[in-house]
């Protein structure tokens, strides 16, 4: 699912609370996680087939850039972030607990980015687990400003009960010519809607090329797995996988790193990363977000600083 708002990163006013407060009526139950919970929850996925309770997490995501963040007091933030995120929410890598950690989270970044507005481009809900791929900038128009966002949310019993944010400043210019968020891939029949069999077999099948490409140092991935045309979204590497096998040859050195969290929705399959053997609480060394038609066809990540 692709998706384009801007929303101001300021603070909320009394009337969203209302709809806050319906948004999450419609969920399951609202019953938060005990602390012990919270930290094991990361390890299971939840149920990948439940898409009314994806729908609905999706949109408790999505409250927190949309409607969260635009009221004049900051009590009121704080009140309407409380009634989707839970009072014992953990904000990884920790220490902070709960809706004031998010709240913080969103503060700090319109303290680097005066004037920052939300802009979000992708959304994935899959199990419990929700992504929002977005750009915090003065200029909504410019997709060369600001700092690039990928957020991650887990849910549980209908809010959030796990967060992580990774954070990359965004360059005036790039490699391969494209910004950090635009769609660039052109179907040539036309995009099709997967199948949740469909999404699930390409969510496994991004996640074994990660693997073998950042865990193991398999390059041979790049002439199999991806298309010769792959759009690029990362700055510093060119399109296409003649250029990528360039790159991967050229002597840089990655450590290595794992897929640890998946997320598939629609064309795209999301992939969070940790070093081999790091534990649950070590923040992610990347989100990378891939689009998939037959091959692997266009990429975007965020690397956090």
């Amino acid at each position: 699912m692709t998706r384009q708002r801007s929303v101001p990163l300021v603070q909320l006013t009394a009337p969203v609370l209302v709809a806050l407060a319906a948004l999450t009526a419609c969920g399951t139950s609202t019953a938060t996680p005990d602390a012990e919970q919270v930290s094991t929850f990361a390890t299971s996925s939840g149920d990948r087939s439940d898409t009314a309770a994806e729908t609905r997490n999706e949109e408790a995501a999505l409250t927190l850039f949309e409607s969260a963040f635009t009221a004049e007091e900051p009590s009121a933030a704080r009140d309407a972030v409380a009634s989707v995120v839970a009072e014992n929410a953990v904000d990884r890598p920790g220490p902070a607990v709960g809706p004031d950690a998010i709240v913080d989270r969103f503060e700090a970044i319109r303290a680097r980015v005066p004037g920052a507005r939300a802009v979000v481009k992708h959304v994935a809900a899959d199990g419990k687990w929700v992504a929002v791929h977005w750009q915090a900038t003065a200029d909504p128009a410019s997709e060369t400003t600001g700092e690039a966002n990928i957020d991650l949310f887990a849910f549980q019993g209908g809010k959030v009960a796990e967060h992580w944010a990774m954070t990359q400043s965004v360059p005036p210019t790039s490699v391969s010519g494209n910004s950090m968020f635009s769609d660039l891939y052109s179907y040539p029949t036309g995009p099709t809607a997967p199948t949740e069999d469909q999404e699930e077999r390409q969510r496994a099948s991004v996640v074994a090329t990660y693997d073998a490409l950042f865990r193991e140092h398999d390059a041979s991935v790049l002439s199999t797995d991806f298309a010769p045309t792959y759009v690029q979204h990362n700055p510093i590497a060119g399109n296409g996988t003649e250029a990528l096998q360039q790159f991967f040859a050229g002597g840089v050195q990655f450590p290595a790193s794992e897929s640890v969290v998946s997320l598939a929705d629609g064309d795209l399959v999301w992939t969070f990363a940790k070093a081999p053997g790091a534990a649950e609480s070590d923040p992610f060394v990347a989100g990378d977000i891939f689009r998939v038609d037959g091959n692997i066809v266009e990429h975007w990540d965020v690397v956090p600083e």
